[in-house]
């Protein structure tokens, strides 16, 4: 009897060492057994400025409606491209990152001459505009709102200009032009200005020049007026008319032109060939957006022109302008370089050919 009770005691204890090797198979072949092999039930973070994953879908029905073509000078999505949803949320200048850092005291200047070299006018709240004719001269940490043609001109012969975490507007319909106002900043002078961190709006071509260092600036809300011969006045945020003798730098700027083609919209960037040969121009790391087309390269004969890494935005047109992102591109032209340029939605811009 003792015996018996053995070999039975023998046989259940064997029976349950064979369930707990099934069990312990079937969980390793299935992986669930492995937290790591079942799949998150939460979603992994999105870093700022990048796209999420996008969810895992059934293929579309053959008589799904397909997607509209790309606009011109635009390609497909590129894989490691992101969308961009707006200038401040993609590391652009806005509102925010630009304009006076202290508080500002009223000063009624009128069109005020500055004919002091290294004058340095900080925490002004100008009613006017300023007309330097001296070298050297600093404009920080002010507002100026302007009813003449421009809000700072640097006149010929002088250099040295800088303006830095300035507001510059204007009065619509105050100006001279049949009420409108033409220049922010205008460079005058034959030699490079800075204008950094400034918040810009109203003025029809708001930085004028053809060599100079604009970055981080916030251009934005320009206004459209009839010039005195009556027409549509050209707008731009940004304008070089070619013919300079040193380099224009245009670096990490947001560049919005929301102004209608039918009302004078030209461009974010406009390099045109008015007065000369357009040369030695960088446009890298900006926010474009705007005009009939948000970028005019320069045209035949232009050379030494750098566009690199910038982002043409949707916001106002699906191709960035009303036409394209890019017009008047010399592909051949010496030291003419194109790269890294997309759509705020990631697609690759390329000009066309």
């Amino acid at each position: 009897m003792l015996r018996n009770r053995r070999r039975l005691g023998a046989w259940l204890l064997a029976a349950v060492v064979l369930v707990v090797v099934l069990v312990l198979y079937d969980a390793d072949r299935t992986g669930v057994g492995d937290p790591k092999a079942a799949p998150s039930a939460t979603p992994s973070a999105t870093l700022p400025g990048t796209a999420a994953p996008a969810p895992t879908t059934a293929a579309p029905s053959p008589s799904a409606t397909p997607s509209p073509p790309a606009p011109p000078g635009t390609g497909e999505p590129s894989s490691s491209a992101s969308a961009c949803t707006s200038p401040g949320a993609c590391g652009y200048p806005d509102a925010n990152s630009t304009g006076p850092r202290i508080a500002l005291e009223r000063h009624d200047t009128g069109n005020m001459s500055v004919k002091k070299d290294g004058t340095v006018i900080k925490g002004w709240d100008i009613r006017g505009s300023l007309d330097i004719y001296a070298n050297d001269v600093t404009i920080i940490d002010s507002r100026i709102t302007s009813t003449n043609w421009w809000g700072v001109n640097l006149r010929p012969g002088f250099s040295g200009l800088k303006v830095l975490h300035t507001t510059i507007t204007a009065v619509p319909g105050k100006g001279p032009d049949n009420g409108g106002v033409n220049y922010a900043v205008s460079n005058m002078g034959g030699s490079s200005i800075e204008v950094g961190w400034c918040d810009i709006s109203v003025f029809g071509n708001a930085l004028s020049m053809g060599q100079g260092n604009l970055h981080d600036n916030y251009v934005h809300d320009l206004v459209a007026f009839r010039n005195q011969g009556g027409e549509w006045q050209h707008i731009d945020a940004v304008i070089s008319g070619g013919g300079n003798k040193g380099r224009l730098t245009i670096r990490h700027n947001t560049l919005l032109n929301s102004t209608p083609v039918d009302k004078g919209a030209t461009a974010a960037v406009g390099l045109f060939a008015d007065t000369g040969v357009v040369s030695s121009v960088v446009v890298e790391d900006n926010w474009l957006a705007g005009g009939a087309y948000a970028l005019y390269g320069g045209g035949p004969g232009a050379t030494g022109i750098q566009v690199t890494g910038n982002v043409f935005s949707t916001q106002y047109h699906p191709a960035s302008g009303a036409y394209g992102p890019v017009t008047a591109w010399n592909a051949g032209g010496a030291g003419n370089v194109w790269k890294d340029n997309r759509m705020s939605d990631g697609r690759p811009v390329e000009p066309a050919s």
